[in-house]
């Protein structure tokens, strides 16, 4: 898709700007109702499609970056959060209380909600109860460590979210884009074949607008 896209926007570029700067072709399409006004409106669609290309290609840069950054924020809050579980299982061994408060039975949550989910429970309401955390700090993890989880799962929920919005704005672009590459399409499409028909006499000229002639 992107190669005939590309591909596209050279063949447009080429034959509007050649044909906008050659005099006699302009003469020999003025006959077939392309005349300088009808040609710069095509150079206009080309340059709209032009720009929403490079918009689009810009904007899936960022998606992906986004994501990148929300994939290593992951994976350091989960490696954190899974320290802190194993170490609580054993600190809360005999506090049934303390253990189902903090959500310590069964198997970790897969789907990044589920996750998520159970990140929350553990960080509020580990910092919330005082005898949890002089529990937890026999075992090295002080109010302070388990803070500074908790913030690294926030900003988590942070990278969660731009890259669902990188991911909206890339989709927007993508479709904007293909609606001005179809229009430019259609309009370049009818503009080749009355340039054959114009120029049918004079193939030099349809070679410098990168018009090829049939075989």
């Amino acid at each position: 898709m992107a190669n005939s896209i590309q591909e596209l926007l050279i063949q447009a570029n080429t034959a509007l700007e050649n044909a906008l700067n050659d005099s006699e072709v302009q003469t020999l399409l003025t006959v077939f109702g392309y005349d300088q006004t009808a040609i710069e409106a095509g150079k206009t669609l080309y340059e709209s499609a032009n720009q929403l290309q490079q918009k689009q290609l810009k904007e899936y840069g960022d998606q992906y970056s986004a994501t990148e950054e929300f994939n290593a924020k992951l994976k350091a809050a989960k490696t954190e959060y899974v320290r802190f579980v194993k170490i609580a299982r054993v600190a809360l061994k005999n506090e049934p209380a303390a253990y189902q408060k903090l959500g310590l039975s069964g198997e970790r949550k897969q789907s990044y909600s589920g996750w998520s989910g159970q990140v929350d429970r553990f960080y509020a309401n580990a910092l919330a109860d005082s005898n949890i955390l002089a529990k937890l700090q026999k075992f090295g993890v002080t109010q302070e460590k388990l803070a500074a989880g908790k913030l690294l799962a926030e900003e988590t929920k942070a990278a969660n979210a731009n890259q669902k919005k990188e991911m909206g704005e890339a989709q927007q672009a993508t479709l904007t884009r293909d609606n001005a590459i179809d229009e430019l399409s259609s309009w370049l499409s009818d503009f080749i074949a009355i340039v054959r028909i114009a120029l049918e006499e004079q193939p030099q000229l349809l070679e410098k607008l990168g018009i090829l002639e049939r075989s």
